[in-house]
């Protein structure tokens, strides 16, 4: 018997897509505020800071906000869970009945559903794992660690926000070698977001270049208009 076996894409983006929309978001971001400050005319020196400062202040806004976020879904969570354990020391044969229930409204045979839910229902583990997916969609035994996610956002946003200071860290006294770097480094990210996406990857980069550039333009000119306006 043959079997006709097909791969699909990942569509939750596993870890590529946080890894590469935070570098994405402090590449851009920074980006944003040093042409902005660049086109005020001010000293590369004072880029640099800027630049680092725009990193250091992004980075840590980007981990504390995730720490946060992913902690109180976890702390929420766990409360559910909690709840859901008692319900089941307490009234497990009302559990039994409510995952029967589930089954038959998918189209499982009433005395089939009550059978599979019994048997499922044998280990207190099991069960409690069985109504947290089917009741709140979520795996209790693998929850996000809000430490991984602060340092991961952390890390990939600093990555991308470091790309258009590096040329200024290394001697570059211009702007261009920065926006050569940025602008390669958002044609980077495009691209790879085309992994997690269904369009090509010349598509996906274009279409960042065009936007991370897009910004970059916009806050050159506001800079320049600025920095005029306080001299």
């Amino acid at each position: 018997m043959h079997v006709i076996h097909h791969e699909h894409r990942d569509v939750n983006g596993g870890w590529l897509r946080p890894a590469v929309f935070g570098a994405m978001d402090g590449l851009v971001s920074n980006l944003a505020l040093i042409t902005g400050v660049a086109g005020g005319a001010v000293s590369p020196h004072m880029i640099v800071i800027t630049g680092l400062a725009g990193l250091a202040g992004g980075a840590f806004s980007m981990a504390a906000g995730e720490y946060t976020s992913v902690a109180s879904q976890r702390e929420l969570v766990e409360a559910e869970v909690a709840l859901e354990r008692l319900e089941l020391s307490r009234n497990p044969q009302d559990e039994l009945r409510e995952l029967a229930s589930l089954y038959v409204s998918r189209g499982v045979d009433p005395e089939l559903a009550h059978e599979v839910a019994r048997q499922m229902s044998v280990d207190p583990e099991q069960a409690l794992e069985i109504h947290a997916r089917e009741e709140l969609g979520i795996d209790p035994t693998d929850l996000p660690s809000p430490l991984v996610a602060a340092g991961s956002s952390f890390a990939s946003f600093a990555i991308g926000a470091l790309l258009p200071v590096l040329p200024y860290l290394l001697g570059a006294t211009a702007l261009w070698p920065a926006l050569i770097v940025a602008f390669t480094g958002l044609f980077a990210c495009g691209a790879a977001v085309s992994k997690v996406t269904a369009r090509s990857w010349s598509f996906s980069g274009l279409r960042q270049l065009v936007l991370g550039g897009a910004a970059a333009g916009v806050t050159f000119v506001l800079g320049a208009l600025f920095g005029n306006a306080v001299r």
